[in-house]
């Protein structure tokens, strides 16, 4: 160092820690709630695919007398009479005389191209 040397402040190091810091949980919690949607939109997606898994599960299981379309859309229905699941083409407002007392309407299911089916609406 010589005498001609030009004059500096120090600078004051424990504010600027503190505006790196504050700088870098900001940008940081940003990147965690975006991230965090994302997730959130997985975890719809693992959920929709969950319950067309357990609505062909349930297929599998019904009974029925008819030939099925893909792209078709179809009753699920538990025939509390019998004990067992079948599955309809009629949903509860599609009968002329009303749907049979001892149909409890489980859901409105749609056959996909991959040969599960999803949900369409509740009843």
């Amino acid at each position: 160092m010589e005498v001609s040397a030009p004059k500096f402040e120090l600078v004051p190091v424990a504010s600027h820690k503190d505006l790196m810091v504050n700088a870098a949980r900001m940008h940081a919690q940003q990147e965690y709630e975006r991230i965090m949607s994302l997730v959130a939109v997985l975890q719809a997606q693992a959920d929709d695919i969950r319950r067309r898994l357990e609505l062909t599960d349930q297929v599998a299981a019904a009974r029925y007398n008819m030939v099925l379309y893909p792209g078709g859309q179809y009753w699920l229905v538990q025939d509390q009479r019998r004990g067992d699941t079948l599955l309809t083409p009629l949903g509860p407002e599609e009968w002329s005389t009303g749907a049979p007392a001892h149909y409890q309407y489980l859901a409105h299911i749609e056959w996909l191209g991959d040969n599960t089916w999803r949900e369409i609406d509740k009843p």
